[in-house]
């Protein structure tokens, strides 16, 4: 393999969306040959189960409400490892510079002269799209795509609406399942019509991994009848139509789908 793990280093590594057999031959490497992970709440066992088996661990996850470690913190501990001459992986689910605070954590590491590299990883909106056996973006659907954070980032804050209301492109919500009802009704409101096409993945790429396809309208009730677990992707555009045609659909665990024609 290419390279070795370095000294003093912090390599900010996605994990990808939960599957070990998506995760980069990169990032396997690193995580067989890091001296200390740094590691978030969701990130598959089968992945962890890649360390080094004399590598020290650390546990920062986050969870809704909940932060087991401050941010502060997590920057604190990455510093303190590679000063102490040690080759440092944060494992992130996902992409880490996908809604992963990673700016935050290279303003650390660059506040302390730590030496960082970043190591992509498959972000959700990928795996749930190959999890359901569409594209997220299609010549006749979507020409646009987006991802945008259901957290808002200030206080009072909420997304352009009438900019997101529109038929050519894909919009993809994360860490949004507790605001479903609230975006399928903005999304009405801005314009977008009530049969528009919206599709809810829990556990992308996952065995576990569950679907809703519904529409604007009938998803709010749908999702209160068949509860899915977080993480969940919100995925709306013309482009979920695709799924009723797809040969992979069979086997993407959907829970429930009504007629999005």
């Amino acid at each position: 393999m290419r390279g070795e793990c370095e000294k003093g280093t912090v390599y900010l590594v996605g994990a990808g969306s939960g599957d070990v057999e998506l995760l980069t031959l990169k990032a396997a490497r690193l995580l067989m040959q890091a001296d200390a992970v740094v590691y978030d709440r969701l990130v598959d066992d089968d992945v962890l189960a890649l360390i080094h088996p004399g590598a020290e661990r650390y546990y920062v996850g986050k969870s809704r409400g909940h932060h087991s470690v401050p941010q502060a913190e997590i920057g604190a501990r990455m510093v303190a490892l590679a000063r102490a001459g040690k080759s440092v992986v944060r494992l992130k689910g996902g992409d880490p510079g996908v809604f992963g605070r990673m700016g935050e954590e290279l303003a650390a590491l660059g506040e302390a002269n730590i030496r960082a590299c970043i190591v992509p990883g498959i972000t959700a909106a990928s795996a749930a799209a190959a999890g359901m056996g569409i594209p997220l973006t299609d010549r006749g659907h979507a020409q646009q795509l987006r991802f945008i954070t259901a957290q808002l980032c200030r206080e009072g804050g909420a997304p352009d609406w009438s900019a997101l209301a529109r038929k050519d492109e894909t919009l993809v919500f994360y860490m949004g399942l507790s605001k479903v009802e609230a975006i399928c009704q903005s999304l009405r409101q801005a314009g977008l019509p009530d049969n528009w096409p919206i599709m809810l993945v829990a556990n992308a790429s996952q065995a576990r991994q569950q679907s809703l396809l519904g529409t604007l309208e009938s998803m709010p009730a749908m999702l209160a009848a068949h509860p899915l677990p977080s993480p969940c992707l919100i995925v709306v555009g013309s482009v979920v139509r695709m799924v009723e045609r797809s040969p992979a659909a069979h086997s993407a665990g959907i829970v429930e789908t009504v007629d999005l024609a």
